[in-house]
């Protein structure tokens, strides 16, 4: 094992041959850092963490520290579970669940850039992007190809796949997959056509998706009505049912929409 002598690893951490720790690193009691990944120095790795395969952990970040709940007793064991091929930058902090047993969770090839906050219980995808000084607060679900600006999210959010929040953007409700959003509070400006174009989403998909949310937000139905006409339009492409999904499950009711223009009526 590379690990600096400087470093303290607490004796029931389970560390793969291959990891290498930077100096003045300290990693608790009860971490399980697999092949490959490397933790550079002064990062501090929280009891109860465990960290996959290939991950880069750059200096000063703190990943499964005690959350910042006002009831939490320290002593109450919860998790933190990182996946695999994951870049965390400086300064990124990553927080243990709340709940006896329950765990803060990010999935692979995520890219968390620096000073991000990522709070308790939160539920993270892959290959989500999250630029500097994002703040995610408790609660939070993120889907897969999430790309999130300098932005904040309130707890207890949902935002779906594929969806961009612009730069300081205030989300106080669920982001539907597939949209772009701006503004405080945030508003859906439009679908984020250039990352499903990137993607790789046919321009098909594209407009049968772009049509959804005009029967959505621009039909003059209310929520209810404009999704059980989805429903009833039966389109089987999965974009369309994950879009169903997310509406229907939404506890925290969906992004307003800000109104349309001339031009795109």
């Amino acid at each position: 094992m590379q690990i600096h002598p400087s470093s303290i690893i607490d004796p029931t951490a389970k560390i793969h041959e291959s990891v290498v720790i930077g100096p003045f690193t300290v990693i608790e009691a009860h971490v399980e850092i697999d092949e490959g990944t490397v933790i550079e120095s002064c990062v501090r790795i929280g009891t109860h963490t465990k960290i996959g395969k290939n991950n880069h952990i750059f200096h000063t970040a703190a990943v499964g520290g005690i959350p910042q709940d006002i009831n939490f007793k320290p002593e109450t064991i919860t998790y933190t579970q990182i996946g695999d091929n994951n870049v965390i930058r400086e300064g990124v902090t990553i927080h243990r669940a709340t709940k006896p047993g329950g765990a803060t969770v990010i999935g692979n090839k995520n890219f968390i850039m620096a000073q991000t906050h990522i709070a308790h219980d939160c539920q993270l995808g892959n290959e989500i992007a999250i630029v500097t000084n994002g703040q995610i607060a408790g609660h939070v679900r993120v889907d897969d190809h999430a790309f999130i600006s300098v932005a904040a999210v309130h707890q207890f959010c949902r935002v779906g796949e594929f969806t961009m929040l612009a730069g300081y953007a205030k989300v106080v409700k669920d982001v539907p997959p597939y949209c772009l959003i701006d503004g405080n509070p945030a508003t859906i400006i439009g679908v984020n056509a250039v990352g499903m174009k990137r993607a790789g989403f046919d321009s098909s998909t594209r407009d049968k998706i772009k049509k959804a949310y005009k029967l959505i937000y621009h039909s003059g139905m209310n929520t209810k009505q404009a999704l059980a006409k989805l429903i009833e339009e039966n389109d089987p492409s999965p974009q369309i049912q994950k879009i169903i999904e997310f509406v229907s499950n939404s506890d925290r009711g969906i992004t307003d929409h800000r109104p349309i223009r001339k031009s795109e009526e």
